[in-house]
């Protein structure tokens, strides 16, 4: 599972940096991130916390090569990107894209890592 182990530092990578920025300058982190609403600083810094909170667990997941929990990361950003979606239909704010586009650059280096990874062990196994 090397691939999709790889993977996983872009995101643990993204969350952390993310989360910081959130966290400990909001509004240079929004404003990179092309934000063009209006957010709650406490709101915006409890969010950047959580990022925080995620990449840890993230880093701990690739650290101690629980295989088991990769897919688990695909699942849980799909259900983020459904929502990062609606968001944006609802706010229009493209801060929801740029995370979006984030998110979904992830999701597909795991998806790929996953599939590659799999192919190459049922190679190895002899399995067609």
């Amino acid at each position: 599972m090397r691939r999709t182990r790889l993977s996983l530092f872009y995101v643990a990578g993204y969350l952390l940096a993310g989360g910081a920025g959130l966290l400990f300058a909001p509004r240079l982190t929004l404003a990179l991130f092309l934000s063009s609403g209006a957010y709650d600083d406490v709101m915006v810094r409890l969010a950047g916390a959580l990022l925080l909170a995620l990449g840890l667990l993230v880093l701990q997941v690739v650290r101690l090569r629980v295989e088991q929990l990769y897919p688990t990361t695909v699942a849980v950003r799909l259900l983020i990107l459904a929502c990062l979606a609606a968001f944006y239909l609802r706010t229009y704010d493209p801060l929801m894209l740029v995370l979006f586009a984030i998110v979904a650059l992830g999701v597909a280096g795991t998806l790929a890592g996953l599939l590659l990874d799999r192919e190459e062990r049922d190679r190895a196994s002899g399995r067609s």
